[in-house]
């Protein structure tokens, strides 16, 4: 039995990946982080430039400041990162099934148990049904209202 415990440790596991690699490695990636200090030395030579100034406070200045803040980039990607990061955090099922018989007829007993409460839900709101109460005892449909009204012969009662 141990042997099958110290097996289970042996069991080569994929390396987490590298934020660098992430951040780092895509062509678009480089060229974005590049980008980035090129355009805010650019936003410093604008102060003393006015032909840069008049472009530097345009709204579309506006949206590439957002495009070109560092923490954007970080976040847009980042997401690859974390992505890889949380398919590594859940390890393999090692041939175990997820979902078995018993957990299956656990989850069907719970859908019919639900729609029986929804059924009984409905039937409580409908002034035509007997187990609605107040709303079946007011109804002129009910045979035992003194203003019931017989649907067949149309007659008052």
């Amino acid at each position: 039995m141990e042997t099958a415990i110290d097996d289970q440790d042996n069991v080569s596991r994929p390396a987490p990946p590298k934020l660098s690699t992430w951040l780092w490695s895509p062509w678009y990636a480089k060229l974005w982080w590049m980008a980035i200090p090129i355009w805010w030395m650019g936003t410093a030579v604008s102060a003393r430039v006015d032909a840069l100034e008049t472009f530097y406070r345009g709204a579309l200045a506006g949206y590439l400041n957002v495009l070109f803040f560092p923490m954007t980039a970080l976040m847009v990607l980042g997401v690859g990162y974390l992505r890889e990061r949380f398919d590594n955090f859940v390890g393999q099922g090692g041939g175990v099934p997820l979902f078995d018989e018993e957990t299956e007829a656990e989850r069907q007993r719970v859908w019919e148990e639900h729609e029986r409460m929804v059924k009984r839900s409905r039937a409580f709101a409908d002034p035509s049904d007997p187990r609605s109460g107040p709303f079946w005892i007011g109804n002129p449909l009910n045979p035992l209202n003194p203003c019931y009204n017989d649907p067949h012969s149309g007659k008052h009662r």
